[in-house]
């Protein structure tokens, strides 16, 4: 074994090609409308059949990508999909949606499936999780350093896969809506337009400076160390490049794990001039954080031609048995060692004249397969009889035909796989006619007397600030613990610990908004509720989160009126109508990239245009970046007919007083009292 799968990025049948012909194991594509890069070429219905076929010839493997999230109308038709890759022999489809998944782990129960990086998931609990709900792979966040892939590969029976090299987003991957609230086209749906690459300023106006734009990754010279952690797949990003740019860095990295070395000199350069941004990375890898992660491409940067590349030449071995004896037809036989073995016959070999054919001849003639796939070795069993001829346009046929006819048995579709028709979702539903109203604060200051006076159905309460608490104000109400979005299982130690201080503190819930903090909460004692980070889009994820035993859910906020209205209440479920939405959650602190940390004290990230995006500190000394301005729906009445259970009023930077206005602003059905946006309610998202 040369070490982890090679996975190649392949957005088109050019792309592909390339990928297979430098030495990819595997590669990844979209098909259809249902994947995360819907503005890549990608593939038709025929070039994904013929996609298929020339691979399993080739010996590489096929993820089909429907990672994004669907609503309940999308379902039926990524079901279809799904159905129709399976049964065309697709090795693995990679999801993102818990309704997907749900969906075809029951309908079609043979398919493989890979939880892709949508997913954030960064702990040993979450990919645990997504392993018994039947992810035979999983895909880890970017930001996931050699010590945590270590700790998540020791403690989860999925394989485990990273990203080697490519782009690297700033946001955990699942949890960026800035792309979507900023312009309507969502990361989550595959039409990121990717504004953390223009220019921002921390504190001060925008310049030139790019705050939030990261080197691209490159793992090359980490290879050995994977093998030995037993990384399983090494990713390359790019399904939005050049066939180039593909052939360049997967033949650079076939190499690289075919000898079993480090990249030269040579092979870094050909490297970075296939794409670069001021270089590379491996910060991340190596667990550091910092400025010198960051840089940018010029807008006008032309793509270097590679230097000293060569292809790979992917081939397949294949044993011949070569049988030419007097007064019969001569035969060729081949087997590929995975139980495809043809055979085929040519012409009767005739007496020789001067020079008769020695199995020395016909070996060199048989093994010119140049052009094709394939390495052919003569098998100990052929044999030739002293004093036959055979012409070399017959040798030549007889090797073509036999070639033809592995490669139409390799090509053929696998075994039928299962297929149910999709189960039918419980008639039960939680619906209600009018929500209550529940407050999340930031600070501990929020909590005022006032603010609870008001008769919150639940307060939630970061659980590092319940931790900072002695006891909880006087209130009647349900106390719920808001998991932080990011940690690492180094940290779960520290965070049972806080979660013990909060239930003898009288918090009877926990918000959950990534998969991994199911395992984190399910010995707690505590009710289980889903938070928006758990991007619920459609009826079959508000199931999958009720068979996991969660009490409700609070629904995405890319959701239109109209999607949250149809949606079966399976859970009862709760929607935020009012504060700045969360845009990104940031492994890096942008306040102490930028200068002296002052994380305790007000910071923005301003954009060309002015517009000021508050940064909280998160958890782990990250940072979260909020709109500029709050969602405020208190003066639209539609959110009150939508079957919601709960409506959520989420305050940041609100000073206690304007949490009390704001409260009082929302039972009263008041219009806002200075700027405002109506998010995605009515437009929704691309």
């Amino acid at each position: 074994m040369r070490g982890p799968e090679l996975l190649a990025p392949a957005g088109s049948p050019e792309a592909l090609r390339a990928a297979v012909e430098n030495g990819a194991d595997a590669v990844y594509l979209g098909w259809g409308g249902f994947n995360a890069r819907r503005g890549a070429k990608n593939f038709s219905d025929g070039e994904f059949a013929e996609a298929l076929a020339y691979c399993r010839v080739r010996g590489v493997r096929v993820f089909l990508t429907l990672n994004i999230l669907l609503t309940d109308r999308e379902l039926p038709a990524a079901l279809e999909a799904a159905r129709t890759a399976s049964r065309l022999g697709v090795d693995a489809v990679l999801l993102q949606d818990w309704g997907l998944l749900d969906l075809l782990r029951q309908a079609l129960p043979d398919l493989p499936l890979h939880a892709s990086t949508q997913m954030s998931v960064f702990t040993s609990g979450a990919a645990r999780e997504a392993a018994e709900d039947g992810c035979e792979r999983v895909v880890i966040a970017r930001e996931c350093s050699a010590e945590d892939t270590a700790a998540i590969i020791q403690n989860c029976p999925a394989e485990i896969e990273i990203f080697g090299h490519g782009a690297l987003c700033m946001c955990y991957s699942g949890q960026c809506a800035m792309s979507a609230l900023i312009g309507g086209r969502s990361g989550n749906r595959g039409r990121c337009a990717q504004p953390c690459r223009l220019p921002y300023g921390v504190n001060e106006a925008a310049g030139d400076r790019r705050p939030l734009s990261l080197k691209d990754n490159c793992l090359a010279g980490h290879l050995g160390e994977m093998a030995a952690m037993g990384v399983s797949c090494l990713k390359l990003e790019g399904r939005m490049k050049r066939p180039e740019y593909v052939a360049a860095v997967t033949g650079v990295y076939a190499r690289l794990l075919e000898e079993n070395r480090k990249p030269t000199a040579e092979e870094r350069d050909i490297l970075e001039r296939a794409f670069s941004r001021s270089g590379f990375t491996d910060g991340y890898w190596r667990g550091r954080r910092g400025p010198d992660l960051f840089g940018f491409r010029p807008e006008d940067a032309a793509p270097a031609p590679p230097s000293g590349l060569s292809k790979a030449g992917r081939r397949v071995p294949v044993a011949f048995t070569a049988l030419v004896r007097a007064g019969v037809p001569c035969s060729l036989s081949l087997d590929d060692g995975l139980g495809n073995h043809v055979a085929v016959t040519g012409p009767v070999p005739e007496p020789a004249g001067s020079r008769p054919l020695t199995l020395a001849d016909l070996t060199a003639r048989l093994e010119k397969t140049g052009g094709t796939p394939y390495l052919c070795v003569m098998d100990e069993n052929s044999r030739v009889d002293p004093g036959l001829y055979l012409s070399a346009a017959a040798v030549n046929a007889l090797r073509r035909d036999a070639l033809d006819a592995l490669s139409a048995a390799r090509a053929a579709a696998p075994p039928r796989r299962e297929c149910f028709p999709p189960p039918p979702l419980p008639e039960t539903g939680c619906s209600a006619d009018t929500p209550r109203f529940t407050v999340s604060v930031t600070t501990a200051a929020q909590l005022s007397g006032e603010l609870l006076a008001l008769h919150p159905a639940r307060v939630l309460v970061p659980l590092e600030v319940l931790a900072a608490l002695s006891a909880l104000p006087e209130g009647e109400t349900e106390w719920c613990a808001i998991m932080p979005r990011v940690w690492r299982d180094r940290d779960e130690p520290q965070l049972k610990t806080w979660l013990d201080h909060a239930k003898f503190l009288g918090v009877t819930g926990a918000m959950a908004g990534n998969i991994g903090h199911l395992p984190l909460l399910c010995d707690s004692g505590l009710y289980i509720y889903g938070d928006y980070g758990l991007n619920v889009f459609n009826s079959r994820s508000l199931d999958y989160l009720r068979k996991k035993g969660l009490r409700s859910a609070c629904v995405s906020f890319e959701l239109r009126f109209s999607q949250i209205r149809d949606l079966r209440k399976l859970l009862p479920a709760e929607a935020l109508v009012y504060g700045r939405l969360p845009l990104m959650i940031t492994e890096n602190c942008l306040v102490r990239n930028s200068g002296p940390c002052r994380c305790d004290r007000p910071n923005v990230l301003r954009d060309r245009t002015g517009a000021a995006f508050p940064l909280l500190p998160a958890y782990g000394h990250r940072t979260e970046i909020q709109n500029d301005r709050p969602l405020w729906l208190a003066d639209l009445p539609d959110y009150r007919c939508l079957g919601l259970r709960y409506a959520r009023l989420r305050f940041t930077t609100e000073s206690p007083g304007e949490c009390v206005q704001v409260f009082r602003d929302y039972l009263e059905g008041r219009p806002a009292r200075g700027e405002f946006t109506r998010g995605l309610c009515k437009r929704g998202v691309e």
